[in-house]
């Protein structure tokens, strides 16, 4: 049996999930709430400059490995989330399970930055 490299998980990253909150006036404005800090392996992938109204904006896309949660906890990232890493932010696009085992999480996820 062939033994797997272990992750160094050594980034402290918060998760966080979007809030919806009534602006009183029939729209909402959206926050973002704390879910609890993960470690994980960070690794850059490609990256791409695209235009939005008017705009530069930088667009890399990395690969965030981190200790599985069970399904269903609220500590188990999801699409729609996003990891904080100091003023860094990861959008996560798609989490997968790294291993057989269902150890480790794969998350997808894009770093928006403008220049």
């Amino acid at each position: 049996m062939s033994k797997r490299r272990i992750p160094q998980t050594t980034r402290r990253m918060l998760l966080e999930d979007p809030q919806r909150l009534s602006d009183g006036a029939g729209g909402y404005s959206e926050s973002w709430a704390p879910l609890g800090v993960v470690w994980a392996a960070l690794q850059a992938q490609s990256g791409r400059t695209s235009g939005q109204e008017g705009a530069s904006l930088s667009l890399q896309r990395y690969r965030v490995t981190l200790r599985a949660r069970p399904m269903g906890r609220q500590s188990r990232p999801r699409p729609g989330q996003r990891l904080r890493m100091g003023q860094r932010l990861f959008r996560i696009d798609a989490v997968s399970e790294a291993d057989p085992e269902a150890r480790y999480l794969i998350c997808q996820c894009i770093e928006e930055l403008a220049p």
